[in-house]
């Protein structure tokens, strides 16, 4: 039987896959390192103090500590950790965290969050590290490719379909270097019915990228001739407005891969499929299209496939919204099972109970090919702008 870990080890003329998950059973550790603005310290102290007490009673949280900068009073450090990313990423994007960290706002510059799995840790002096992970550190092990992904998300009033279809497939890009260690890699835009989903790929610091983004003059005007059109008000002059806006319209990266070898440099075909997600099941679908696709990665580079049909995925999840972009060497339709994250009929099975699949009185057969071709077609997105960056 095939298993995530009958992963062949990579030559050295190929590159290794590229994993990186949320959804994995090791710890996390959050590191948000804060600039405290001037006299605001007490404040700062007695929101962090709120928030602690709150936090505290979350499903899945550990531990948290705060620290203050020997070198600079101005700088802290929160640190937290979890039993695992997943309840940690449904706390961070939940309405609860928002409304937790409200107190913060008028107390803080700048904030720059970091997440990562806890692997070995030492804990005695003098003894040898010891792996954190139930499947060992090896296992456990993921290689990137130096890209951070993002999508935003969010839905416009029934009828301006089109009208918002032109203002974002037809504004310039802004420049793509932002500083000396970062710059934009890649936009892809698309839309099903009146949701937008904009994904974007960075090479180097994701927030930094953003932050770049957003005061471009050709981005702002953007943004400005999208509001007319949402059907969730938001201001971008007021500061609260428009973090909340974005709050709410973040669809965090929970797994990416990358298939070992070589990436054509034509004939690449990218979708973006919505998965029609029952209510409460959107962790579920995450997880299970993650396994089917690192199945699939593994048992295409295990058979030594020059030609290989999926070649990146990146599954995008908030609450029960499930997107699955997905690059592949043939038409959709070609490989329709590859093509939907699914092999065999018994994941055929698990993932049709977990979605919605009754359109027009029929319920659409997830284990045949001409259901499986039904079921792409409704979930495909209509693919707005895809934009790479010169020279990357």
């Amino acid at each position: 039987m095939s298993t995530l870990s009958d992963v062949p080890e990579a030559t050295a003329d190929q590159s290794p896959a590229t994993v990186e998950s949320a959804l994995t059973d090791t710890r996390l550790r959050v590191v948000l390192l804060v600039q405290v603005n001037s006299g605001a310290e007490q404040r700062f102290l007695r929101a962090y103090d709120q928030m602690s007490q709150q936090v505290a009673k979350v499903p899945g949280h550990i531990s948290d500590q705060l620290c203050q900068s020997i070198e600079n009073p101005s700088q802290w450090l929160i640190t937290s950790e979890w039993e695992s990313a997943p309840p940690f990423l449904a706390w961070v994007d939940s309405p609860a965290h928002r409304d937790m960290v409200k107190p913060f706002h008028g107390c803080v510059q700048d904030t720059r969050s970091l997440r990562f799995g806890i692997l070995r840790e030492t804990l005695t002096a003098g003894s040898p590290p010891v792996d954190v992970t139930t499947r060992g550190v090896e296992t456990a092990l993921r290689f990137g490719d130096g890209l951070v992904r993002q999508a935003l998300t969010f839905t416009v009033s029934p009828g301006s379909e089109d009208t918002v279809a032109k203002i974002l497939a037809d504004y310039p890009s802004p420049q793509a270097r932002v500083d000396e260690t970062t710059r934009l890699f890649r936009t892809s835009v698309f839309m099903s019915g009146n949701r937008v989903v904009r994904a974007v790929e960075v090479k180097g610091d994701l927030t930094a990228a953003l932050r770049f983004v957003a005061r471009q003059p050709e981005i702002r005007a953007v943004e400005e001739a999208l509001d007319p059109y949402l059907e969730e008000d938001r201001h971008l002059d007021d500061p609260a407005s428009a973090r909340e806006f974005f709050a709410r319209a973040s669809l965090p990266v929970v797994h990416h891969m990358t298939a070992a070898g070589p990436r054509p440099t034509a004939d690449v075909h990218r979708h973006a499929l919505l998965y029609p997600v029952k209510t409460g099941c959107g962790p579920a679908v995450a997880s299970l299209l993650a396994r089917q696709d690192e199945l699939a990665v593994n048992k295409e580079t295990a058979a030594r496939q020059t030609a290989r049909t999926l070649l990146s995925s990146t599954i995008f999840q908030r609450d029960d919204i499930v997107v699955r972009l997905v690059d592949l060497s043939v038409p959709l339709d070609r490989s329709p099972a590859l093509a939907a994250g699914i092999s065999g009929r018994r994941a055929a099975a698990v993932l049709g109970r977990l979605l919605d699949l009754g359109a027009d009185g029929a319920v659409i057969d997830l284990s045949v090919a001409d259901g499986l071709r039904r079921f792409l077609a409704d979930c495909d997105m209509t693919p707005i702008t895809d934009r790479e960056a010169a020279g990357h």
